[in-house]
């Protein structure tokens, strides 16, 4: 892993991120693939994204936000 990559999978708001869509998604007892085919993300994007070392673009935010049947700021909600 490159260290750029590294730093980002340490910085807590991606993590706090990724746990929150992992919490959501469990709720809505998705698996992790059926909400990235969903939201029309990789899965092993997805999984990066949960596990807080994908650093998502707006658009994939967006996309996952409405396969949850989320707003996008329900995503960041403590």
């Amino acid at each position: 892993m490159p260290p750029q990559a590294r730093q980002l999978a340490k910085h807590p708001v991606l993590r706090r991120l990724g746990a929150r869509i992992r919490l959501l998604r469990i709720e809505r007892r998705l698996s992790q693939e059926a909400l990235a085919d969903v939201a029309k993300v990789g899965r092993s994007y997805m999984s990066g994204i949960e596990r807080g070392v994908r650093n998502c673009s707006t658009l994939h935010l967006f996309r996952i936000a409405r396969a949850l049947r989320v707003g996008i700021s329900d995503l960041f909600a403590e």
